[in-house]
């Protein structure tokens, strides 16, 4: 059973504290890592351990390695073969010594590999971000999250007033969009359709929209999940709702895509206007974990009062603890978010209880082919 759906008793929570004290006291002794680390049976697991902190300690670097070769467009130039250190070198306008450190960390990190003497290609994991540009994105824009967590303690206290990622992500300063221009949201909004193909594909395999005739995406971007659905359900009219300045983009890119006589755009903050009605189906994509708690269970309220009986709640984004083990998702989403400024990730038990508050029923997980994208919450109302 999930940690987050488990109720222990107060004996067990007990012993459970007790037996995690003495295991954390066992592995703070530095005589016991000692011993650890020359046993032959405990050796593996010292050395993996040893590892993950070591990791810990090296993930700038990691990540900054990888944002040097985004920035670069390495990925890309190699896209068509090796290629030789010295004309890396003089395309980045750095020097062949440089390049060739930018390199072999990026080897390590199997982003490329060697491909004979001062020849580098595409590693495994360069390969697979050239099939996923909505990373890349991703990877450029930290560079806001970045600039935020140079002191992360100031960052904690409140003390950092520049908060560089809540003036990337407009709508966290002004909730209603009033004040927003095209020139605001468009980065973020380009951010969005970037990586939207990889959570749309995710969501629609756990849930298909054929059974359904009209789709209202809540917080729809620039259209790109509204385009999926329209892809994978020919027959669903379309309907979106977002901030006035995104909105008038989502027109522009779904007439383009030549969706105009299928597609209903209505502008408006969530948190001040009405939903539109008529959709028997709404999605909230990466919506949810952006906003508190007060602000989710308005909109939660505003989804159910919009749906018609027997309609249908779709939310998909990251939650807390559903890939099990180590959840490195939580722990990004909890800092990223406390830099923007508002939202956290939450579980699906917390999220079940948010759609219950709201009046939803008949709340279900469905199981997703990679839960770190996005998993799915089916509600009905």
């Amino acid at each position: 059973m999930p940690a987050a759906l488990r109720h222990d008793t107060p004996a067990v929570t007990r012993l459970r504290d007790r037996w995690r004290g003495w295991r954390d006291a066992l592995l703070a002794s530095a005589s016991f890592q000692r011993w650890a680390a020359a046993f032959p049976l405990t050796r593996p697991i010292a050395r993996r351990r040893a590892a993950e902190l070591f990791d810990l300690c090296a993930g700038f670097v990691y990540s900054q390695t990888l944002a040097a070769c985004v920035q670069l467009d390495l990925f890309e130039t190699l896209r068509g073969g090796p290629c030789n250190v010295a004309a890396l070198a003089s395309r980045a306008a750095i020097s062949p010594a440089a390049m060739m450190s930018l390199c072999e960390a990026a080897s390590a990190l199997q982003l490329l590999e060697r491909r004979g003497a001062a020849h580098y290609g595409l590693g495994p994991l360069g390969a697979a971000l050239l099939g996923n540009p909505g990373i890349a994105a991703m990877v450029r824009h930290h560079a806001a999250l970045y600039a935020d967590l140079g002191d992360p303690l100031a960052l904690l206290r409140g003390q950092d007033r520049a908060r560089r990622l809540a003036h990337y992500w407009p709508y966290a300063l002004d909730r209603s969009g009033a004040t927003l221009t095209r020139d605001d949201v468009a980065p973020y909004t380009a951010l969005m359709a970037a990586s939207q193909p990889m959570i749309a594909d995710v969501v629609l395999a756990a849930y298909p929209l054929s059974r359904h005739r009209c789709l209202l995406d809540v917080g729809g971007g620039d259209g790109s999940f509204l385009a999926a659905a329209a892809r994978a359900a020919p027959q669903l009219q379309l309907k979106l709702f977002d901030l006035p300045e995104v909105a008038a983009i989502a027109q522009e890119r779904l007439t383009k895509a030549g969706l105009a006589d299928r597609v209903t755009i209505s502008p408006g903050s969530f948190y001040d206007d009405p939903l539109p009605t008529g959709a028997d189906v709404i999605s909230l994509i990466r919506v949810v974990h952006d906003h508190d708690d007060d602000a989710v269970a308005r909109l939660l309220a505003k989804v159910r009062a919009a749906l018609p009986d027997h309609g249908v709640l779709l939310l998909g984004e990251p939650m807390r603890e559903a890939s099990g083990g180590s959840d490195g998702v939580s722990a990004y989403f909890e800092i990223y978010l406390r830099a923007m400024g508002q939202g956290r990730p939450r579980s699906a038990a917390r999220l079940r209880e948010l759609l219950n508050i709201a009046g939803f029923s008949q709340v279900r997980v469905l199981r997703t082919r990679i839960p770190m994208i996005a998993s799915v919450i089916v509600a009905n109302s």
